[in-house]
Formats: C-alpha cells, sequence, structure tokens
C-alpha cells in the first residue's frame, strides 16, 4: 500500500490556511464596507494563521491598518461601546430588511437565533 502524499495534519493546515486567507479577504473589504463586520474575519483570520501560518498570523497582527482591532482583541478580549452599538444595530438593521424583503420563516427564524447569541456575546465582553 502506496503512503499517503500529504499527512492528515498537512491537509488539516492547508485547509485552515485557506479559510485563513478567505475571512482576510472578508475582513478587509469589512473594514471599507458599511455592515460588514471586518474586524469579526480578521480575529478568525488570526485563529487560523495562528495554526497553520505564524508568518501569516504575524503579518496580520503588525498590519498598519487591519492589525490593531485583532491585537487589542486578543490583548483584552473587550469590545469598545462604540463598536458594540454598532454590531448590536446591524443585527437589527440586517433583520428588520431581511424581514422587509420577505425573507422566509426559517431565514428569519435562523438569523434571530444567530443575532440573539451574538448579541448576547458582544454584551457580556468588557468596554476596555
Amino acid at each position: 500500500m502506496a503512503s499517503a502524499r500529504w499527512s492528515r495534519a498537512a491537509i488539516y493546515r492547508r485547509l485552515l490556511f485557506a479559510a485563513g486567507m478567505v475571512f482576510l479577504v472578508i475582513g478587509a473589504i469589512g473594514m471599507v464596507v458599511p455592515m460588514l463586520p471586518g474586524t469579526v474575519f480578521l480575529i478568525l483570520a488570526a485563529w487560523c494563521f495562528a495554526r497553520s501560518s505564524p508568518r501569516f498570523e504575524t503579518w496580520l497582527l503588525t498590519h498598519r491598518y487591519l492589525g490593531p482591532g485583532v491585537a487589542r482583541w486578543r490583548a483584552t478580549g473587550a469590545i469598545p461601546p462604540l463598536v458594540k452599538l454598532f454590531a448590536l444595530s446591524s443585527f437589527v438593521g440586517t433583520f428588520t430588511g431581511s424581514w422587509y424583503f420577505g425573507a422566509p420563516t426559517p431565514v428569519l427564524a435562523l438569523l434571530g437565533v444567530v443575532f440573539i447569541l451574538l448579541a448576547v456575546f458582544i454584551a457580556t465582553r468588557p468596554n476596555r
């Protein structure tokens, strides 16, 4: 029996790296597009890079524009009050818009559950 070309750990690292790149792109877009929470995706990207590519993790954490929010999250786990307000307002706006434009009931139910869970998480984080 031939040995596997890639080990399971190597495949896992590559998948995490690919996910990190996707999160990085979405996070970078979210830094300039209203209603898209960029820092959340950058935090996810940093988590993926920490397990797949320390070089990219370091690059992200030291990036002039993308890194400060991620570094602050890692240091304190805090979410500033204005960011909390923006996030919670985004949840309400997205849910209201989805309802207004006729999203199916199962979609609204899923959004409602996800937004409530996220809102509880965000509200329970320290402010500074």
